[in-house]
């Protein structure tokens, strides 16, 4: 098992991600999908991991959002960034994300690694769901042939249900991410809708960003 990043959510998912799997956020903007990623990334570099981050944004731009959720993304990272970064990720360029990719994984090894990306969605807005589909079968095929885990995060709300479902069917583990309105109260809420390994489980928990750590509690309706 890999290592969430954080505590609660390693003792919900009974010690963390499957080893050599593939996991997609769900949840509408603004929800704190990324911050798993970021904790995901932090927790790797302390063990000493190796970390690529794939984003649609330059790289200072999710350091500083890093820096908000009180997390710290220091060691040495690979990225693949709009600018910033090692590798620049250019969403129309399909073959050459996924050679850079594999080339990268190639070079590191067997090394333990993680893979956090937030281009999902803006691939899903300029390819045909079939084309994306495709890609990335066979993307996460060949990336579960090494010691990786992938982390993705999908924007909800964005996509058709039956394109979302796809996306969901090709993943191991998915973390759903909701708002819940409680009279004049929106609570945050996160639901482990599938994981590889766990038997399924309907319960919704509370979640929040707090003393630079996201705490999670049962929910009780």
């Amino acid at each position: 098992m890999v290592s969430t990043g954080v505590g609660e959510l390693d003792q919900l998912l009974k010690d963390g991600y499957p080893d050599k799997s593939a996991i997609l956020v769900v949840g509408p903007p603004g929800i704190g999908k990324e911050a798993l990623g970021y904790w995901f990334t932090q927790a790797g570099l302390s063990q000493g991991d190796f970390c690529l981050y794939v984003t649609r944004l330059a790289v200072c731009e999710v350091v500083q959002d890093v820096k908000a959720f009180g997390a710290e993304i220091k060691g040495p990272t690979v990225w693949f960034a709009r600018e910033g970064g090692q590798g620049k990720v250019d969403i129309n360029d399909l073959p050459g994300l996924s050679f850079s990719i594999k080339e990268t994984l190639k070079q590191n090894g067997e090394k333990p690694t993680r893979i956090v990306t937030d281009i999902l969605s803006s691939l899903l807005m300029l390819n045909s769901p079939e084309t994306i589909y495709r890609f990335l079968s066979q993307l996460l095929s060949e990336v579960k042939q090494y010691n990786a885990v992938v982390l993705a995060s999908l924007e909800e709300g964005m996509h058709q249900p039956q394109v979302l479902a796809a996306m969901e069917q090709l993943f191991d583990g998915v973390l759903e991410l909701r708002l819940y309105e409680e009279g004049l109260r929106i609570r945050p809420l996160l639901r482990i809708l599938k994981m590889r390994g766990l038997p399924p489980d309907p319960s919704y928990f509370n979640f929040s960003f707090a003393h630079h750590k996201m705490e999670i509690t049962p929910h009780a309706r």
